[in-house]
């Protein structure tokens, strides 16, 4: 359980990825596979590099002894239990929140296909593209956290890096707009013919409550319509820190948006749009008892 040992796997798997990726669709499976694992050993690197317990099966005491140094009273470290991809990439987005661009729901397919080819060899070819370009973006900001230079990382791939990348933001950002421009037009066939008054009323009903439910709402004002919309997330007690520590005891609390809609011109968007609309807001402070969100993983307010 060594950061530089891991930084250095993950390097080489994401080298044989890449190169597999270059030969075409008929090494895509092997694509999809290396990525995965490259992704994953970054991804507990950076956790290695805050506390090897962080990485460790936690219901398999063996694997704790090792990771806190006691190792001596344990079996030997190739019967270490990790946790596995998904659930690395859980404990990053607590420590790093609204630094990572890739969802759960945009990880689910890599750590699918990841698993199918290791597993039964089959893998969706005609995703496969997408899928290992959401890797590359989820790798991005951790190789950033770890101050791993791009050049040094990507090697010769780097070109190529950044136009999957590029390409991928841009059919996104494509999708957004296009979603916004359905919604205004939706929006004026609905109330076009409606004096302001006789729309301020109806719309004052319709939006008055949210048409999403998730842990927590909040009301977020429209990007497309500007009517009052509904954001629905997550609810987190936000820390501060005291010197080089976290504060026991949180201080506020905010919703980390997860999904948007409005009632009036019929936007939804999800998580993976979000971030290309830039009247939405990336995280809401919310009236609330911090201590009615005590977790055992506390969000540093120094990182929203």
């Amino acid at each position: 359980m060594d950061a530089e040992q891991l930084k250095g796997s993950s390097r080489r798997w994401m080298n044989a990825a890449l190169a597999a990726f270059v030969e075409g669709p008929e090494s895509h499976d092997f694509a999809v596979h290396h990525a995965g694992v490259a992704t994953e050993h970054l991804l507990k690197a950076y956790l290695v590099g805050m506390h090897p317990a962080l990485i460790v099966d936690a219901k398999h005491f063996d694997s704790l002894l090792h990771a806190t140094g006691l190792g001596s009273h344990a079996g030997p470290p190739t019967k270490v239990k990790t946790i596995g991809l998904v659930d690395a990439y859980l404990r990053v987005v607590k420590l790093l929140p609204r630094k990572i661009p890739i969802s759960k729901e945009d990880l689910e397919p890599l750590a699918d296909a990841r698993n199918g080819v290791a597993h039964s060899a089959i893998h969706d070819s005609a995703k496969s593209e997408e899928v290992f370009t959401t890797c590359l973006r989820l790798v991005d900001p951790v190789l950033e956290e770890l101050k791993i230079e791009s050049n040094s990382y990507w090697g010769p791939y780097l070109v190529l890096h950044d136009k999957l990348v590029d390409e991928q933001v841009r059919q996104e950002r494509v999708t957004a707009e296009a979603l916004l421009v359905k919604a205004r037009s939706l929006f004026k066939q609905r109330f076009g013919h409606m004096s302001p008054k006789e729309r301020d009323v109806v719309l004052a009903a319709i939006t008055s409550k949210p048409t999403i439910t998730m842990s927590r709402e909040a009301p977020v004002e429209c990007p497309a319509c500007g009517s009052q919309g509904w954001m629905a997330g997550e609810v987190e007690a936000i820390y501060v820190h005291d010197g080089d520590q976290l504060t026991l005891n949180p201080e506020e609390v905010i919703l980390d948006p997860h999904e948007f809609a409005c009632a009036a011109c019929g936007l939804e968007v999800g998580t993976k749009l979000l971030r290309h609309l830039d009247d939405l807001p990336r995280g809401i402070f919310l009236d609330a008892d911090p201590q009615d969100y005590i977790d055992d993983e506390p969000t540093a307010a120094e990182d929203i």
